[in-house]
């Protein structure tokens, strides 16, 4: 097929070793401890660290000072529509932690966006949370 092997980035990684991961397609692949305390180890397959700071500047782009024209639905569309892509790569595995600290950093940035949208910070009615609040304009945690 005329490939040929980048010497820089090929490398053998021993899994069983202590701290040993490999990083590959997205993914962080290592052998962790038995969550019971067994005297076992698994293979822990997650998101990398690499492939979630881009999911985050991802969701930083679309909720940027840039779109403060965009209505909230709208944005809020975007943002379900690129985090539905990326959970549909990574749901394979234990992506639960990757998950949380996207949610958390969606929420984060809308709440952001939101008040920098008006004069006064904007804030969501009687006993709403935020979180409550924009899950009724329409978004979907990973």
């Amino acid at each position: 097929m005329g490939l040929t092997i980048n010497r820089e980035k090929t490398r053998v990684v021993n899994l069983k070793e202590e701290g040993a991961k490999l990083d590959f397609l997205g993914f962080s692949f290592r052998y962790d401890r038995d969550l019971f305390g067994r005297p076992r180890r698994y293979l822990n397959l997650t998101p990398s660290a690499k492939s979630v700071a881009r999911e985050r500047e991802r969701i930083r782009e679309l909720t940027d000072h840039h779109h403060s024209f965009q209505p909230l639905p709208e944005m809020i569309e975007r943002i379900n529509r690129q985090s539905a892509g990326w959970k549909g790569y990574f749901k394979f595995g234990y992506a639960q932690q990757a998950f949380r600290k996207i949610n958390h950093f969606v929420l984060e940035r809308l709440i952001r966006h939101a008040h920098r949208r008006s004069q006064r910070p904007m804030k969501p009615g009687g006993n709403e949370s935020y979180y409550e609040f924009f899950k009724r304009m329409g978004l979907k945690p990973l």
